[in-house]
Order: C-alpha cells, then structure tokens, then sequence
C-alpha cells in the first residue's frame, strides 16, 4: 500500500431492491471527490439495488442441490455453496449442465491436490453468491445475495454520474479482495492490495462507498457532478 493515502468512507442508508445505486453513489458523494479519485462500492450493495437478495425461504430447492451441497468444501471465509439453498442459486445462475460439469472436474481433480476447478468451470457468479444468516443488515440476514449483474456497466454509469473512477469490490475480512467490476483508469491489482484489510467492513457499519485517493495530491478540485 502507498504511504500517504486517504480512504474516506461513506455511510449511507439501507439500499434497496430498484434503488439508482449509480444516483446514491452520485448524492453520498456529490461535493465530496476529486480528480484522480477512485470511488468503491460493495457488490452486495449492487446486487441488493438489482433485486439479487433472495429470501431463502422462496428459493425452490431441487434434488441436485440437495445432493451437491454435501461435498463443497468448507471453508474459512465463508459458508459459499455449502448450503442447499446458495447451491440452487448457483444452479438457476450458472445451469444444470455447466455445475454438474464443475461438480465432476471438481470431484475428479481434488484427490490429486487441484481446488478451484468447480469455480473456475461454474463461473464467477457461482463464487459471488452470500448464502443466508451472513449478512447482519436487515431485512437481509435470512436472504441469499448473488453477484450483481454487468458490474463493469455499473461502474462506468457511476464514473459518468461523478466525473471519477469506480469500481466495485468483493471484499472479506480475511485477506479476500477482488475487483470484478471497474472502470478503464483502475489498476485492479493495486486497488485490490488498498482494500485487502477491508476498511468498509463486514458488519452493518453501513459504509457500502470508499472513496479512495492519494493524500499527497491535495491540489485536485472537485470532479463536476452532472447532477448538481
């Protein structure tokens, strides 16, 4: 991590499903960010605004998910798909015939010391999936959270609201940092060595937005917000 940086956080009010997340970044932020600034937002907070919190109680849980959840392996960060209900969810993502595929080269790999080929072979949206009873914020705690959707899309409708870059993290309290969304001027893999203690926190401290940026550079002014 730079020496001199400044990670401003940004706590706003409990985002939800059909809410503009580009239109909250744009007014939490609005006066706020300057040129050369790099704004982050949780992807579960995204997710949450495209209706992508499912209530576990009306997820459809199907024999292969019952079935398949039984040999993910457990993990530290997290439940994952270790769950039948995040595993029908990964299912009704990714499709029958791509997580039995995974399941099978998972299954086939493991015993010679290879992991990640159930993630690598389902898809990125299977390991974005929070399963239920680990989000603390209500009324989520009892709903299962996928990825969001177009995150690339997203942060550029967030640069194009604020004049700034954007990009949107998945971030765990354990080390775990990823972009997997984001704008043509962000460095993923050094934004992703900024966020790796997850400033943002995994609580409900509700601080979903960082706005990120070099202290040394205090010269920049105030990106014009197109909305003001």
């Amino acid at each position: 991590m730079r020496e001199k940086l400044e990670r401003q956080l940004i706590k706003t009010h409990t985002i939800k499903d059909g809410e503009d997340i580009a239109g909250i970044v744009s007014k939490y932020c609005r006066g706020m960010v300057h040129s050369g600034d790099v704004i982050v937002v949780s992807e579960s907070v995204v997710a949450i605004s495209q209706g992508r919190a499912i209530p576990e109680e009306r997820i459809g849980i199907g024999l292969l998910a019952r079935v398949l959840w039984r040999f993910v392996t457990r993990v530290p960060y997290g439940v994952g798909l270790r769950s039948p209900a995040t595993m029908q969810c990964a299912i009704n993502e990714c499709g029958v015939g791509r997580i039995l595929v995974a399941a099978v080269a998972s299954a086939l790999t493991k015993p010679f010391g290879k992991k990640g080929y159930f993630y690598r072979i389902a898809g990125p949206q299977a390991a974005l999936i929070d399963a239920a009873h680990t989000s603390p914020v209500e009324p989520y705690t009892s709903c299962v959270i996928m990825g969001p959707r177009n995150p690339n899309l997203v942060a550029e409708v967030i640069r194009r609201r604020t004049g700034v870059d954007a990009a949107i993290m998945d971030i765990n309290d354990i080390g775990g940092s990823w972009v997997i969304g984001k704008t043509s001027g962000v460095n993923a893999s050094v934004l992703e060595e900024i966020m790796r203690d997850n400033p943002m926190g995994q609580g409900n401290e509700l601080t979903p937005i960082c706005v990120v940026r070099d202290a040394a550079d205090k010269s920049g002014q105030s990106s014009p917000n197109p909305h003001d």
